[in-house]
């Protein structure tokens, strides 16, 4: 066993040993790239209409829509183009998932909401008032069920 570890051991240093006694490769310095253009800084146009708090819509000389957005890091212009019909229906999809997978419990005047997650469930809690769509739908959809089930038992 003591001689196989020093076999072991042995051709390790042999191969440190010739690896060492070949010469290194040349290293190639790199050629300097051209000084970089300046970086042009975008600013929102004079014509732009406010759409959103920080969102920005212009149309420019050439007929092209754009979206100004003001960000931590500056301002982002990203070219305004239409959804397409596939994109229109996957957010539908998913929309439709959301509301589908959502449940709701009133609490005062406020609602709470559970969704499971691959992780597990989260929770989260709206006023009746702040309530967005897919919130919204999931609510009229708890109202609607207790209705039914309200009806179903008086009969």
């Amino acid at each position: 066993m003591k001689l196989r570890i020093f076999v072991v051991l042995m051709m390790g240093l042999a191969v440190e040993i010739i690896a060492a006694d070949k010469p290194a490769a040349k290293k190639v310095k790199p050629v300097p790239a051209a000084a970089p253009a300046q970086a042009v800084e975008i600013t929102i146009p004079a014509g732009a209409v406010e759409v959103e708090p920080y969102t920005y819509r212009y149309t420019d000389a050439a007929g092209k829509n754009w979206i100004y957005r003001k960000t931590p890091f500056g301002v982002m212009r990203l070219e305004d183009k239409p959804a397409s019909a596939n994109a229109a229906e996957k957010l539908q999809d998913e929309r439709t998932r959301l509301i589908e997978s959502t449940y709701a419990v009133e609490e005062g005047d406020s609602i709470r909401f559970e969704r499971a997650w691959p992780f597990g469930r989260t929770q989260w809690q709206r006023k009746k008032t702040e309530l967005n769509d897919v919130e919204r739908a999931v609510w009229n959809r708890e109202l609607q069920k207790r209705e039914a089930h309200e009806s179903a038992s008086k009969d």
